[in-house]
């Protein structure tokens, strides 16, 4: 039946560019201090939606515009659509409808949504591929994540000064002349659970007259984000030991962009080189869902990647799930 590979990504954010600066004034006037968060994260600028016009939905049909124009390709041309996001613009219909109608797709697309919270895009891709290895009339599958969380957060630092808005899509094609999708490892550890809640009193009370709008913005509370590194670390090996790959044949390792700290402890104890290691986090900020796939946008662009080389890709989602993806790019 083939592989499954991925032949093209698009990305779209926001014109308008934050510097660091504007967090830590906002947040001294809250009387907190943001310095040291920032600088730990890694973060310089990021892309935050200004216009009220523009949501999760709206920059995710941009990206999918983009991709397919990159592509040759038209929304009819696309047999599954899989939207995966932790901030959609509608819970009904479906994100993956709406996309299906902004591109023209065809009356026999498969359309859903998932929700893998910050480890999305990677589950989306998986997801989407093992599909298509298992239905052979799926040719071509368009997965798209977006995020736009900085209009849920204005009061919680960690979310909105570290956070920001953009889209990925990306388009899967059967190949015969990769070995495409290869395995993926979840590791699932439910101890923080409740330290972040969107929304924050849940769905089922939205309408009671005890809560306002903004008691449903994100609730968070801090904990030690270094606590999934070791899961990490594990999945990764877990990966290319059973599918019997040494860490020097990878060509790149596109891993979580929340935290460069992270990133680095991870790439550390893996003894992999920081030069196949790209952190993008410092001019995209934290983009949540579709992280690990901006930093494959920008390594592709940068050259940094061919057609052959194998990649692994890492990534973390509340509650705490940690993914790991292998692929020939």
């Amino acid at each position: 039946m083939g592989a499954v590979r991925i032949r093209d990504i698009g990305i779209y954010h926001p014109a308008n560019e934050v510097a660091n600066d504007y967090y830590i004034e906002r947040f001294r006037k809250q009387g907190t201090d943001v310095t040291g968060l920032l600088k730990a994260l890694g973060r310089d600028k990021r892309y935050v939606i200004e216009d009220s016009g523009e949501n999760s939905l709206t920059m995710s049909i941009e990206a999918s515009n983009n991709v397919l124009r990159s592509s040759g390709l038209t929304g009819r041309d696309i047999d599954l659509i899989i939207f995966t996001s932790q901030t959609p613009e509608y819970l009904l219909p479906s994100n993956a409808l709406k996309l299906h109608n902004a591109l023209g797709g065809d009356l026999n697309t498969v359309c859903f949504d998932i929700n893998a919270n910050c480890a999305g895009m990677l589950v989306a891709v998986e997801q989407a591929s093992r599909y298509m290895l298992g239905n052979p009339r799926i040719e071509r599958a368009l997965v798209v994540g977006a995020d736009s969380i900085s209009v849920h957060s204005p009061n919680e630092p960690v979310y909105h000064s570290n956070f920001a808005d953009s889209a990925v899509a990306v388009i899967l094609e059967r190949a015969s002349d990769t070995r495409g999708f290869i395995d993926s490892v979840y590791q699932t550890d439910t101890s923080v659970i409740n330290n972040s809640l969107f929304p924050a009193q849940g769905l089922s009370n939205l309408y009671r007259e005890e809560y306002t709008a903004k008691d449903a913005q994100i609730k968070f509370m801090p904990f030690d984000d270094s606590v999934c590194v070791d899961s990490a670390v594990d999945t990764v090996r877990i990966l290319l030991e059973r599918n019997g790959l040494a860490k020097e044949e990878i060509g790149s390792f596109l891993f979580s962009q929340f935290s460069i700290g992270n990133l680095k402890l991870v790439s550390e104890r893996l003894g992999i080189d920081a030069d196949k290691v790209p952190y993008i986090g410092d001019r995209y900020g934290y983009t949540a869902t579709n992280s690990p796939f901006v930093a494959l946008y920008e390594a592709l662009k940068e050259g940094k990647i061919a057609r052959g080389d194998y990649l692994v890709f890492w990534t973390v989602g509340a509650g705490w799930q940690n993914v790991s993806l292998l692929l020939q790019y």
